[in-house]
């Protein structure tokens, strides 16, 4: 039985491994990519003309500093490494691995959650077209593809990755026409202050992305419409904070309002969930050290996006307390909790400065996909919860929301406005998806092949 099972080898996943081995230990890592990094720090499927520098920016040597530590680790033994595996379902104690090899399990003592964030996507007419990406897509395809996935772009949402994305496409010489932020920039002024007081240079660095951009730049735009034809986006109509619409000619268009926590293995193990105001989405409930249950931690941005640095300080923390509870008494380092805090209040100030829209949602027509797996729309799930109210697992079963490939990933928060919006109340009124396993893809040839399957009474 493996003693400590780590799910992801993004920052906090590579911390808490490093922290588990110095105390002895010789983790699993399991981990989609085929290297570690993470999303933040993903390395290069190919080899590319692209140095650290030009990948990772002003994060080159923190990304260069975990990629070695995680190596050496897997150079030495000190830990076992499955990468381009998923973990699929697990319960008490026993995972099943979809490797490519066909299913793995795994049975494990303690198990830490490091399963980070993908993009949250809002909908808007025209966006289930061909040529519309996540800015998340399209950030991985420069980084490790050196591609633009488009040669006229158009970014719009909100955060810092829109115009971080924005200003790493523009340096690596791609065509970006406009870069529309949702986010007035009122409302980015008022999180700037919280944001500069507890971290002033990386504030500094989101102004100087700005200056990369230029007057490329709009902040409190809304009414998103992407204008289509059968090749993909032809145009992106738009209104300025002052009500002027516009229309931008494009054939590719980026989208992404920050960044949804990943806890569809958290509800799996039992954590118990509450709805964050600040981050207008449902978060596992765990304490200080990032303890959920017995024998089970989470740490980064599957708890609170908190981005890359917090994520390090949060594996160490989880990985300490996984120690503790193991009676291996490992030193807590007091620095990193003090840093870890003051990541928290950055965090903070971030998600003042980039609310969501409230209006976005309001607008859309009856025939807006909000569901691209299954090509459900807002009528759709109105005429379910007519049918059934506005509980969001019962509309689920009648319009199939969220049943498609990402299993509600990028659908269920944009399905609880909808329903919000119908029902008059607010989202957490709705409920959420409830996790069900498997909660990847699965072959039928693997789950047929799998010795967890035949173990099964």
């Amino acid at each position: 039985m493996t003693r400590v099972l780590i799910v992801g080898a993004g920052p906090a996943g590579i911390r808490a491994a490093e922290t588990c081995v110095k105390a002895g230990l010789h983790p699993v890592v399991v981990d989609e990519a085929k290297q570690a990094g993470g999303q933040i720090y993903r390395r290069p499927s190919i080899e590319t003309n692209y140095g650290a520098k030009g990948r990772y920016g002003s994060e080159a040597a923190k990304a260069v500093a975990l990629h070695r530590c995680f190596d050496q680790m897997v150079a030495k033994g000190q830990l076992t490494h499955l990468p381009h595996s998923s973990v699929t379902s697990i319960g008490q104690n026993n995972a099943q691995i979809l490797t490519d090899d066909g299913i793995q399990c795994l049975r494990f003592e303690r198990l830490i959650l490091a399963t980070g964030a993908g993009d949250r996507l809002l909908p808007i007419p025209g966006w289930q077209s061909a040529g519309v990406f996540s800015l998340g897509a399209m950030q991985i395809a420069l980084k490790t593809q050196e591609a633009a996935l488009g040669r006229r772009l158009v970014l719009a949402g909100t955060g810092p990755l829109l115009t971080l994305v924005a200003a790493q496409l523009i340096k690596a010489g791609a065509d970006v026409l406009a870069v529309l932020d949702t986010a007035p920039m009122r409302q980015q002024l008022k999180g700037a202050w919280a944001m500069a007081m507890a971290r002033p240079i990386v504030t500094l660095r989101g102004g100087y992305l700005r200056s990369v951009i230029g007057r490329r730049y709009h902040a409190g735009v809304n009414t998103l419409s992407i204008k289509t034809n059968k090749r993909g986006p032809t145009h992106l109509h738009w209104h300025d904070h002052k009500g002027q619409q516009h229309q931008t000619p494009c054939d590719a268009v980026g989208l992404g309002w920050h960044l949804m926590a990943d806890t569809q293995l958290a509800d799996l193990v039992g954590a118990q969930f509450e709805w964050s105001p600040e981050w207008s989405q449902w978060l596992p409930t765990i304490d200080k050290v990032g303890r959920i249950g017995k024998g089970v931690y989470l740490a980064g941005d599957g708890t609170r996006i908190l981005g890359a640095d917090a994520a390090e300080c949060a594996g160490h923390i989880a990985a300490s307390a996984c120690l503790a509870d193991m009676s291996l008494s490992p030193e807590l380092n007091k620095r990193v909790l003090r840093r870890y805090a003051r990541m928290r209040r950055f965090a903070s100030g971030l998600a003042t400065a980039f609310q969501l829209p409230q209006d976005l949602m309001k607008q859309l027509p009856g025939d807006t996909v909000v569901c691209r797996c299954e090509g459900v729309t807002v009528n759709d799930i109105t005429k379910a919860a007519q049918r059934v109210g506005i509980e969001i697992n019962r509309v689920k079963s009648q319009c199939r929301v969220g049943m498609g490939r990402c299993q509600g990933r990028y659908c269920q928060f944009a399905a609880s406005q909808v329903l919000a919006g119908i029902g008059q109340t607010a989202p957490r009124e709705v409920g959420r998806l409830r996790a069900q396993p498997p909660i990847r893809p699965v072959p039928i040839s693997a789950v047929l092949n799998s010795e967890c399957v035949k173990e099964q009474p």
